[in-house]
């Protein structure tokens, strides 16, 4: 047990080394994000994250989002509990039975204008879950989509990027759908 102890003491730590971010660079992009909410909407831009089934890879780069290093709140855009309150619904995950009516009443209880955007690529199609038997398949299957984020799960600044050009094509007066 001593020998244990006194090795342990002078062991390096098993942990890889934290990564070297750009914090200038995903404060100015969440910043960017902010103003241009604001300049399109007037206000805050307000999420509502829709788990449709997913493995959970999406979702913990999305709650990074709120974390102290990214803390996108600072900036404008807040995550809401109630469709009811959401601007953008971000859907995660490919579509079970088991959630299809659910994401539709989602959907429908959210007010216009209202933007979809899928997250990661089980939510484009289905992912590795597609062809499984509880599979409906991805987002667009269900309720119509403006914007796709890919990655397996894609980053929180992959995710920044992929909410500012949606507001890109909002301000420029694009068609969406």
């Amino acid at each position: 047990m001593r020998k244990l102890l006194f090795e342990s003491l002078f062991a390096k730590p098993l942990t890889e080394a934290a990564p070297t971010p750009d914090d200038a660079a995903a404060a100015e992009l969440a910043a960017l994000l902010g103003a241009r909410a604001r300049r399109a909407l007037g206000r805050s831009l307000a999420i509502r994250e829709v788990d449709a089934g997913s493995c959970n890879g999406c979702e913990l780069e999305i709650h990074a989002l709120s974390n102290a290093y990214y803390d996108v709140e600072r900036f404008g855009l807040r995550f809401v509990a109630s469709p009811r309150h959401a601007d953008v619904l971000m859907v995660t995950g490919p579509v079970t039975h088991n959630m299809r009516e659910a994401l539709k009443l989602t959907y429908d209880a959210t007010p216009g204008p209202k933007w979809v955007v899928a997250v990661g690529d089980c939510a484009k199609d289905g992912g590795c879950f597609k062809g499984s038997y509880a599979v409906a398949g991805g987002v667009s299957a269900v309720i119509p989509v403006d914007l796709h984020i890919a990655g397996c799960p894609p980053s929180p600044l992959q995710i920044l990027r992929g909410l500012l050009a949606l507001l890109d094509r909002v301000t420029a007066g694009e068609s969406l759908r």
